[in-house]
C-alpha cells in the first residue's frame, strides 16, 4: 500500500486543489490497447479537422499553473507544466507521442481534457508519496536521463518518496527510476487541478475516461481524490 499525502503548507497555498489518483494492478502492457489507440486517433483527427484544439496558455487551466509555477520560483515558460508542453507538442506537430499504451492512455486523457497528468510504477517507489516544498537538499534523476543528478530549487513545489524526487515542478518532469513502462504492472496515475470549484467535473470525466481505457488492460483498478480536505489517501 501506498500513501499519497499533500503537505499541510501546499495544501494552504492552493485549497482548491483537487488530485485524482487512479491506481491499476496486473496491468498488462505487452498486449494491444486498440480502445487507446482509437482515442488517439480520434484526438489527432480533430486536430486536422479544426473540431477541436489543445488548451493554449491563455486558457484559464493551463494560466493556472503558470502563476501556480511563478509562485514557487520557476517560469512557466522555459519549464512548462507537463500539459502545456503536450498540448504545444500537439498543436505543432499534429500528433501526439507513442511511448506504450499506459503512458499513451494519461496523455490523450490529459490533453483531451487540459489537465495535467503522470503515473508512477509503484513497485519502484519507496514508502509514501508527498506533494511538499522542496528543501534543496534532495536529488532527482529525470525520465530518459538516467545518470544526470539534479537538486530541485528551495521552495519548489515536488513529489517525493523516500528516495529521492519522483516529479519536479509540481508537474514538469517525471524521474527515471519510477517511469511506466510495458512491463508495469502496479501503476498509480494522478489527474491534477488547482480549482476544483471551476474545473472539478472535468477531472471526474477524465478520471474515469482513464479508468476505462485501463480496466480492460488490468486486474483491478480504484480511484481517490486527494484535497486540502482530504490531504491523505492510500491506494
Amino acid at each position: 500500500m501506498t500513501t499519497f499525502r499533500i503537505s499541510p503548507a501546499v495544501a494552504d497555498a492552493f485549497p482548491d486543489t483537487l488530485i485524482a489518483v487512479v491506481t491499476a494492478t496486473g496491468l498488462r502492457g505487452h498486449e494491444p490497447w486498440p480502445t487507446t489507440t482509437t482515442a488517439v486517433e480520434d484526438l489527432e483527427r480533430r486536430l486536422s479537422d479544426n473540431t477541436w484544439a489543445p488548451a493554449d496558455e491563455a486558457d484559464p487551466r493551463i494560466e493556472a499553473w503558470h502563476t501556480a509555477y511563478r509562485s514557487f520560483g520557476t517560469n512557466p515558460r522555459r519549464t512548462r507544466p507537463s500539459v502545456d508542453a503536450l498540448g504545444r507538442r500537439m498543436a505543432k506537430k499534429g500528433t501526439l507521442p507513442r511511448i506504450n499504451p499506459a503512458v499513451d492512455s494519461y496523455n490523450t486523457v490529459s490533453v483531451r481534457h487540459g489537465l495535467p497528468a503522470g503515473a508512477f510504477d509503484l513497485d519502484h517507489v519507496t514508502g509514501d508519496i508527498e506533494i511538499r516544498y522542496a528543501e534543496g537538499t534532495e536529488t532527482f534523476t529525470p525520465l530518459g536521463e538516467p545518470e544526470t543528478v539534479e537538486n530541485p530549487k528551495p521552495g519548489e513545489i515536488v513529489y517525493t518518496d523516500t528516495t529521492d524526487v519522483l516529479t519536479r515542478h509540481w508537474n514538469h518532469r517525471d524521474a527515471h527510476r519510477t517511469r511506466v513502462t510495458e512491463d508495469s504492472t502496479h501503476v498509480a496515475f494522478v489527474l491534477e487541478t488547482l480549482h476544483h470549484t471551476r474545473d472539478g467535473h472535468l477531472l471526474t470525466a477524465a478520471a474515469g475516461e482513464l479508468r476505462d481505457l485501463l480496466t480492460v488492460h488490468a486486474m483491478g483498478s480504484t480511484t481517490h481524490y486527494l484535497s486540502p480536505e482530504r490531504p491523505q489517501v492510500t491506494v
